[in-house]
């Protein structure tokens, strides 16, 4: 669950609003990627620059997200790098930004969650389950 982002208390995957970059650098599909891989890594530990696009949510509020699915890795190794992730950031003072993560497969765990959830997160987890069991 999220302590320190845009919906504080939800639970959400990672990620992060993103500015037009600076200079002569274009803000396209490598862009996003980048910056995605980026806030996947800053918050949960977890590494991975072959992210594929899945799906683009439109909140009521206006944000538009552009949402990215890492490639499988086992839970054990989420788990064990998000626990790095907390050590190091504990270690340096700081508060991560989730307090825990959670592994959800599909729509239907979602009332499992106790709390408050972002709007995306059941498109995301349904357009995913799909892809999965296709």
């Amino acid at each position: 669950m999220s302590t320190a982002t845009a919906a504080p208390g939800r639970w959400q995957f990672p990620g992060g609003s993103v500015e037009p970059p600076t200079g002569d650098g274009p803000l396209d599909e490598a862009a996003l990627r980048h910056h995605a891989a980026l806030e996947l890594a800053e918050e949960t530990g977890v590494e991975a620059s072959e992210l594929t696009r899945c799906l683009i949510t439109h909140g009521e509020d206006g944000q538009v997200g552009v949402h990215y699915q890492a490639p499988p890795l086992p839970a054990a190794l989420i788990h064990e790098r998000y626990e790095a992730l907390v050590a190091a950031e504990t270690a340096h003072g700081r508060t991560p930004e989730f307090d825990r993560i959670v592994l959800v497969g599909s729509p239907a765990e979602l009332p499992d969650l106790a709390g408050p959830q972002v709007a995306y997160l059941e498109p995301v987890l349904r357009w995913t389950s799909r892809r999965v069991g296709s």
